[in-house]
């Protein structure tokens, strides 16, 4: 890389929620400044310089055929290519349309209909393009965000968690909510890097951060169903911000039949 790298940082299909976590990092930011050049981030400037770039940061699906081509653009115009957030990740929720009619949809929610472009599916970035690091969550967690951003600059490798949120749980001392209070979680297929909010204020992991490598929902199936979880509603419970991923589509296809 150069002595000052190039950042753009680009939207797709998705609520822009991934990129703000970037501008909350505030006092961080500065420091960031001072070694990135950020070169394309219309959500903090109109300001653009062309390509190539040194760092990408895409956040969003691929839900257009618009999206489709300026995906490939990117990536030609990208040296590394990071995917941010459940969106870029996996779809997001707007893969749920995977498992729908979506002219139906759309014939419902527009007057006219025949005038949105849109894909049948919504897809990750990776199935379109190579993906070089990916960050997940919805939105992204900014401690990751900052250790990949300065592994890049020091040409290291990122030290991003691959474990369950169940580790997580344990390292900051929180009961078990699934053990001890019979609340369905997800905790123990879902990657850790959100910090296991939601089991330390008592309420079961959703999944937002995706399946951990690995991840095994079937064996997961028996305790949700102790724990009170209707049969009929396992499937449901996966079909989130992470719907089709992998392991988690796997799940709900399994439910479903």
């Amino acid at each position: 890389m150069s002595t000052r790298p190039s950042l753009a940082v680009w939207k797709f299909s998705s609520c822009d929620g991934c990129q703000l976590t970037l501008l909350d990092c505030e006092d961080e930011l500065l420091g960031l400044a001072g070694r990135l050049r950020i070169a394309h981030f219309l959500e903090a400037s109109s300001a653009v310089e062309p390509g190539p770039y040194d760092i990408s940061l895409v956040e969003g699906s691929i839900t257009t055929p618009s999206d489709l081509d300026r995906i490939h653009q990117v990536r030609e115009q990208s040296r590394v290519l990071v995917t941010i957030g459940a969106c870029a990740d996996a779809g997001g929720i707007q893969a749920l349309r995977n498992l729908a009619d979506v002219a139906e949809f759309r014939s419902v929610v527009y007057a006219k209909p025949q005038y949105v472009a849109t894909l049948a599916t919504s897809t990750p970035i990776s199935a379109h393009v190579p993906v070089d690091y990916a960050l997940r969550g919805c939105p992204i967690d900014r401690g990751q965000l900052l250790e990949l951003l300065t592994a890049l600059l020091a040409g290291r490798k990122p030290n991003l968690p691959v474990h369950s949120v169940c580790m997580q749980c344990k390292q900051r001392g929180t009961v078990c909510v699934l053990v001890s209070d019979g609340t369905p979680c997800l905790g123990p297929v879902t990657q850790a890097g959100c910090g296991a909010i939601c089991p330390a204020y008592r309420r079961g992991c959703y999944g937002c951060f995706g399946p951990m490598p690995q991840a095994n929902p079937a064996a997961l199936r028996p305790a949700l169903l102790s724990a009170g979880m209707p049969e009929a509603d396992i499937a449901r419970f996966y079909r989130t911000f992470n719907a089709a991923a992998p392991a988690f589509a796997s799940a709900t296809q399994q439910e479903a039949s």
